[in-house]
Order: C-alpha cells, then structure tokens, then sequence
C-alpha cells in the first residue's frame, strides 16, 4: 500500500520546510522570552502574531478542516498527515501558527458539521480567521469522564433559554484572553430510564456569560503550559435556546464525530516531536564525550538511537495507514486503529522524547532545549481524548468482534477470516 501525497501536499509541504527553518525555529526562544514578560497572562506573544500572517500568506492555514467552508480548500487526512507531523516539530508554535491547534480544530469541526447558518457566522467565521480561539467543555471532577456518558453538567430547557448547572476541569485554552466560545457538553435528559447514548447534549456558550467563573488554571508535572487547562463552575448559565449545537441528545455521538479527528491529529504532530527529538539527541551525542569516549560510541545510546529509528518509523506508517481509513471508509470505520494510534504514537514519542532528554543530562530537563516541553505535551495527549487504557478497550473489543464474527470457531480456521476484514 502507497501513501502518495498529492500534487498540492507535496508543494505544501515545500512551504511548511521553509516555514519551519526560517520562521518557527529561528521564533522559539523570541516565544519564550515574550511569554516570560507577560507574568503568565498567555496573550498572544507579538512573535505568535507575525507567524500566523507569514504562515496564512503562504497557504499554511487551516489545513486540518476536511470539510469544505467557505473561502477553504480541503485536503484529505492523509494529505494532512505530513503537514502536521512538520508542525508538530515546533510545539506549541507550530499548530497555532498554522490555525491548526487544539481544541479549536475540534471545535471548528463540530462547527462546520453541526453548526447552523447563524452559528457558523456567529463563531466558525471568526474561528478560521483566527480572530478568537474557544474551549471544549466535557471533562469534569466528579465523574470518570473517559466515558463521555458519565457526564453531569445539567442543562434544563426553562422558556427560551437552556439553564446550565455544573463544574468541569482541563478545559483547554478557556483561559486565553482570545478565548471567546466554551462549547458545553451536559445533561439534557435526566431521566433515570433514559437512552445511556441520548442523555447528553452540547450547548455554545460565550465565555462572557453571566454565571461562567474560572475557578484555576492547572498546572501539567508543575508546569504551566501556554494554552492553559482550566477548571471552570457554570452557576445558572443562561444561553437562548438557539444556542443548541446540532439536536438535542445528539451531544454522545457529536463528541465522537469530534474526538476521532483531534486524536489523529494529536498523532501527527507527536510524531514530529519525536523525530526532532531523535534528532537533537544525535546532534548532542555526538559533541559530547565521557571517560574518553564520545557518547555517540557508547552501546546503550546506539540502542537509544536505533530503537527511536525503528518506533518513529512504526507509527508514522501506523498513522498513515488511520489517515488513509478515514478518508476510504470513514472515522467510524478507522475507529479501532484511531484508537490504537491514540495508544501507540503518544507512547513512541514519550520513549524517544525521554531518550534525548538522558542524552543532554541535565540540559534535558530546562529551557534550553525544547524537549521538557516535549514530554509534557506527550504526557497530556496519553490522556486528553481518551486515556491509554480507554482505547486499548476499544481495540481489543473490535479485535474480539472480529474473531466471534468468524465461521469456524478455531484459531486456525478463523486466520484466512480475520485477514480478510482488514
């Protein structure tokens, strides 16, 4: 199986190449330094701004959305894959930069699939014209929220408006300054014998609201990142009835309809951190000696190398081969291997990422280099979207579907099946 990008991904991904060495790379520590002086206001840094103009000019913006919108050309995922594997060698640069960040990807989807004409102009407009940035309200403290069903947040219809009671927490990017929209998910039916999979439903509430208090912002291993997770109350919301996202009771199914492309996504850019980390550590063995040996020619960090060669390599492959089931089949029909990407890819990085941080001893762990950032934002997708134990689920009870769906009951008689159905 090829997986031969097309004419335009191709000269796209010229253009992000380009992008990365004399913009993003040569932007870093500028990032940093702009961030340091704001005393933790998270602000779009000036450098941001000045990236995200070079990178719109040059057609570098909004590559995510395979849906067409208007004044938007799309591209499947799989021309998408390489494009963000590039971006995500500059986190948390590149992606936003690019218009192409989490959650607001996520949102600007459910946007364009749910939203009305209203909506759309209302807050998908703004959205892809990187105006303003907005939040997914799901996860919330008082419920295990990687079953989406478990979830709390009351929102009870009373007259024209929906009224909304409840507390979430990671909520990422709710406390940007650009931060307009919280899309929430909650209860629409509380009745005790309701549908398990109809109960929830997602509402569009501006982070302005009367009732919306941000209650912290959370730190990720002690460090605050600059897209920000914060816990947030709803205290008697009040949004007009229009504000509904999609049907009500559709919320369950809308939020994997969401979830399935920001995990791929998330995957292509961890990718790219694990290959730039690869990278830095070749670089930094092979400038470094120890008792008379130059670390490149130690054993172990031969291993190191030859180990992060073969896991990158595995889960670029593995992730193309999800694109190319989302684009053939569908993100219902690549669930299982969105999930076992959502496993495998996260877990890669976070090894190679580890590796190079060993290899520059303490320099690994400070600012100097960009891999501490790395492994934090490893760290964060091997939960956000689903944790790892999640989705191995998902995939083992695909796995056992599969085998029970056979003919012939032995594992023999069951392998010509099973090869088939991939």
């Amino acid at each position: 199986m090829m997986f031969d990008p097309s004419p335009r991904a191709i000269h796209l991904r010229e253009k992000m190449i380009d992008f990365l060495e004399n913009h993003l790379y040569p932007a870093e520590n500028v990032f940093e330094e702009q961030l340091r002086d704001q005393n933790g206001q998270r602000a779009n840094p000036p450098v941001l701004e000045d990236l995200k103009k070079v990178a719109r000019d040059r057609g570098l913006w909004n590559l995510f959305l395979p849906h067409p919108e208007a004044g938007h050309e799309p591209m499947t995922n799989l021309d998408y894959a390489p494009l963000a594997e590039l971006s995500g060698r500059s986190l948390p640069l590149g992606p936003e930069a690019m218009n192409c960040s989490a959650p607001d990807t996520g949102n600007m989807e459910l946007l364009s699939l749910f939203g009305t004409p209203e909506q759309k102009a209302r807050w998908l407009r703004p959205l892809m014209d990187g105006e303003i940035r907005s939040a997914y309200a799901m996860t919330e403290p008082r419920v295990a929220s990687s079953d989406a069903s478990n979830i709390e947040l009351s929102i009870v219809r009373e007259g024209d408006e929906w009224v909304l009671n409840g507390r979430k927490w990671w909520i990422s990017g709710a406390a940007r300054p650009r931060c307009e929209l919280f899309i929430v998910m909650g209860i629409t039916d509380a009745a005790p014998d309701a549908p398990r999979h109809r109960r929830h439903s997602m509402v569009l509430v501006p982070k302005d609201t009367p009732g919306v208090t941000i209650e912290r912002d959370l730190s990720v291993l002690g460090y605050h990142t600059f897209e920000s997770h914060a816990e947030i109350t709803f205290t008697d919301v009040r949004v007009p009835v229009t504000n509904m996202l999609g049907e009500v009771g559709a919320g369950f199914a809308m939020s994997q309809a969401r979830l399935g492309p920001g995990r791929i996504h998330h995957c292509m850019r961890m990718i790219g951190a694990a290959e730039r980390a690869l990278e830095s550590m070749i670089d930094r063995v092979n400038k470094r000696s120890t008792f008379g040996t130059t670390l490149v020619d130690q054993g172990v960090v031969r291993e190191w190398i030859a180990d992060s060669r073969i896991e990158i390599d595995q889960a670029r492959l593995y992730t193309l081969y999800t694109a190319h089931l989302m684009d053939t089949v569908g993100n219902t029909g690549a669930a299982s291997q969105i999930s076992g990407i959502k496993v495998a890819v996260p877990n890669v990085a976070s090894r190679v990422i580890e590796r190079a941080m060993q290899a520059h001893g303490a320099a690994g762990l400070g600012p100097d280099f960009p891999l501490a950032r790395m492994y934090a934002e490893a760290k964060i997708v091997r939960v956000a979207d689903g944790p790892d134990e999640v989705h191995r689920r998902a995939v083992a009870r695909t796995e056992l579907k599969r085998f029970a769906s056979a003919t012939t009951p032995t594992p023999q008689g069951v392998a010509a099946h099973l090869v088939h159905q991939r």
